[in-house]
């Protein structure tokens, strides 16, 4: 059976806020089918879903938050999938906005939090940079990069899953898959709440931070590959130019040196062709799709 909204929550030890989200969620969403993924749990979480009549899927251990996600994307019967955060950050009523884009064209939606949500100055800043970055790297404005409020139609999503990592960053990844697959992403503004309780984010700014920058880097790679490589190689082979200057100016030679940097940039340019072309092929089934969804 199929229905129209699948709501999903990664959940791990948030029962405190669970007990108050999934009663509003199906007080205001009475048709939509509810999937709580409970990431290895040590408190109550199952009880909690069971006595909301909402379904759970429970994992033996902690595989991480992207994990969860694809877990419950598997499962979900819905057209439009909806994720959002366990932890009472994000508010049940923002979800029919999301769903109501979504409706009106676009292919995933995400929930852009505004800048007096976030936490810390630090944070702030940090995702600012983030989401400039990740703007270049697709040729997209990128509102917010991380997200974890969005919506997207199940049949684009489900295409993505195997490239979705286990851990926190799989908002960064889809955005940009579909921003890459030319799928459109629209963005509704959103404030974040306070987290339910006195827990704090899993999130650790400083560690996750490198490791955001990083995975932005290697997205780069993959889904903009001359984007990432041609300013390698360009860079490569100024230095190299100015080098051979330099040293011809002086001994009137060209230096080993020089030859390194020279080749250095031309296997920079061909890598960035060749993954390029290979990139391509991550997209073929989407490209099908979208010929398919125009003959019919």
């Amino acid at each position: 059976m199929t229905c129209e909204i699948s709501i999903i929550l990664p959940a791990k030890n948030e029962s405190a806020s669970l007990e108050t989200l999934l009663p509003e969620l199906c007080q205001h969403y009475p048709n939509a089918e509810i999937i709580v993924v409970d990431d290895g749990s040590t408190d109550n979480t199952v009880e909690i879903c069971t006595r909301n009549e909402v379904q759970v899927v429970s994992h033996v251990y902690s595989m991480g938050n992207g994990a969860a996600i694809k877990s419950g994307a598997r499962i979900a019967a819905g057209r439009i999938l909806v994720f959002m955060d366990d932890d009472g950050q994000h508010d049940p009523y923002d979800i029919s906005r999301l769903v109501e884009k979504i409706n009106s064209g676009s292919d995933m939606v995400v929930g852009a939090r505004q800048m007096d949500s976030h936490a810390s100055l630090a944070r702030r800043i940090g995702n600012t940079i983030y989401n400039r970055l990740a703007s270049w790297m697709t040729g997209y404005p990128v509102e917010d990069l991380t997200s974890g409020f969005r919506a997207a139609k199940a049949r684009h999503f489900r295409k993505f899953l195997y490239l979705l990592p286990n851990k926190f960053s799989y908002p960064t990844t889809s955005t940009m898959a579909f921003f890459r697959s030319g799928l459109p992403v629209g963005y509704v503004p959103i404030k974040a709440l306070s987290r339910s309780g006195d827990r704090k984010s899993h999130i650790r700014l400083f560690h996750d931070g490198f490791r955001f920058l990083i995975i932005i880097l290697k997205i780069g790679a993959l889904f903009s590959p001359m984007r990432f490589f041609l300013p390698i190689s360009a860079l490569l082979m100024t230095t190299g130019l100015v080098y051979y200057g330099y040293t011809y100016i002086n001994w009137g030679r060209l230096t080993n040196m020089s030859a390194i940097l020279f080749l250095s940039s031309l296997f920079t340019f061909l890598i960035g062709i060749v993954s390029e072309q290979i990139s391509a092929l991550h997209y073929k089934d989407i490209e099908e799709s979208k010929r398919g969804t125009v003959r019919d």
